[in-house]
């Protein structure tokens, strides 16, 4: 009868929730000291990085790294990670807009639409 009540026991404790710990990841760029600038070429445009709602970081060819903070929250977007442009241009540049994309089962979908801020040079901060 012990042994069962130890195996019971030990189920529970194995069910058991335990609380999601969040883990804040530490920045790993810092300004750098200069002006931020309107607009960046597309086309240098290595990747992507949202940080949250109001962040993103471009991540350029040639390892340079351009933040945008945007002038407003844009629900959802620290969520899913991934939006959407559209520009007649080959730059994007702070008067643009983009669209964050939801992801409803196998497909994408537009949600909210925000505007861009200046695009502030970063560099990799010291350790």
């Amino acid at each position: 009868m012990k042994a069962a009540h130890f195996a019971t026991l030990t189920l529970a404790m194995a069910c058991a929730v335990a609380p999601a710990i969040a883990k804040e990841t530490p920045d790993p760029y810092v300004p750098v000291a200069g002006k931020t600038v309107d607009c960046v070429n597309i086309r240098s445009i290595r990747s992507t990085n949202v940080r949250d709602d109001k962040t993103i970081d471009f991540i350029m060819n040639g390892k340079t790294v351009y933040r945008n903070i945007l002038p407003n929250s844009c629900p959802s977007l620290g969520f899913e990670k991934r939006f959407s442009y559209r520009t007649s241009l080959s730059q994007l540049c702070s008067v643009d807009i983009i669209t964050v994309l939801w992801n409803v089962g196998a497909n994408l979908q537009p949600g909210a639409s925000c505007g861009l801020g200046k695009f502030q040079p970063m560099q990799k901060a010291p350790k």
